[in-house]
């Protein structure tokens, strides 16, 4: 299924039903008064987060969605029957923003959050309401509110303990099929990732952790160069990092000196909070060279970059050094040591 995570939608609540006329019939009772019920209300409508789907694509199908009207008033003082109300399934991840004032309504973390984001209009007074002892056969109801109605963006951004950020072609794909049993679609041309791939990664005994690889960044993402930038606010959410760094380039002008400083770069000008979000250096594709040679090659690497951090030698493909950097992280979660 096709990842959609941003979607403009209205959504309107349901009308009040109007205010009965009315009054009373009935045999060998003259002038029997006013019994005009009252409208009734109309239905709200509501967000609510769900496990049952993970992806907003529906939405560009069903663009307009409205609560129902509540019914007119009768006679016998009887009240309208109010109208449903609408309730929206969407995926957990998901903020909802006015498209027109820009403010954000909701923000739907967890599974079974609910929010209210139009209120039913209340419906209308039956003549009975306006009987007194100077008006004792009114003729005025009033009529039923609209429900409100609203322009909304909807927005998904994934939940995730560990974040992938990279390169295209870093190792991503190949890290999250290696440490979970996700399958994104891995081969050696860029931007193989075209939408956010979630993997569960277990380590043990009831142990586990959720990772998120999104599409390779590049120079320029962002000011909206490549495919990243639709997709680095899914980061924002991640507890941890992990930046990998292809340390045996193919395309030669790509060092991976530069494929690092490319992302700092594309990371401070996003957000700066996310420049400063706990990461960790992955040194990807340690396979492709002589086990004699590594150790140099990397620190060669970590000294020119000049980092500080948590470093890891990996192989994605063979999978040398998954498990300890599995380990390691699922440990970082459990103490909740996340800066």
């Amino acid at each position: 299924m096709k990842f959609v995570d941003e979607v403009n939608i209205r959504i309107a609540a349901g009308k009040g039903g109007n205010g009965c006329l009315s009054f009373r019939r009935e045999k060998f009772i003259a002038k029997g008064g006013p019994d005009g019920g009252d409208g009734g209300d109309g239905g709200s409508v509501y967000f609510l987060a769900s496990e049952t789907t993970n992806t907003l694509v529906d939405f560009r199908i069903a663009k307009i969605h409205q609560a129902e009207n509540g019914s007119q008033g009768s006679g016998k003082n009887m009240t309208g029957k109010s109208g449903s109300d609408l309730e929206i399934i969407v995926p957990v991840g998901t903020t909802i923003s006015d498209l027109d004032t820009k403010e954000e309504i909701g923000d739907l973390k967890e599974v079974g959050e609910r929010i209210k984001v139009a209120q039913g209009g209340e419906g209308g007074l039956g003549n009975t309401r306006f009987k007194s002892s100077v008006n004792r056969a009114p003729r005025k109801i009033t009529k039923g509110d609209e429900g409100e109605s609203r322009n909304l963006k909807l927005e998904l951004k994934l939940i995730a303990d560990v974040g992938l950020l990279g390169m295209p072609n870093a190792g991503k794909s190949s890290l999250i099929r290696s440490m979970s049993s996700a399958k994104p679609k891995v081969a050696d041309y860029p931007f193989t990732t075209l939408y956010p791939n979630l993997g569960v990664v277990s380590v043990g005994m009831l142990q586990s952790f959720v990772m998120a690889d999104i599409p390779g960044l590049i120079e320029g993402a962002a000011e909206g160069s490549g495919l990243g930038i639709q997709f680095l606010k899914h980061l924002q959410r991640t507890k941890i990092l992990l930046h990998i760094i292809d340390i045996f380039p193919s395309d030669l002008s790509m060092n991976p000196e530069k494929a690092f400083q490319d992302i700092e770069s594309e990371l401070m000008k996003f957000s700066e909070n996310l420049s400063k979000k706990t990461r960790w250096l992955i040194l990807n594709k340690i396979d492709l060279l002589p086990s004699s040679d590594v150790d140099d090659h990397c620190n060669r690497i970590i000294e020119n970059i000049g980092w500080k951090g948590p470093i890891y030698k990996i192989s994605a493909i063979s999978g040398e050094g998954c498990n300890e950097l599995g380990n390691a992280l699922m440990e970082k979660i459990e103490k909740n040591e996340i800066d």
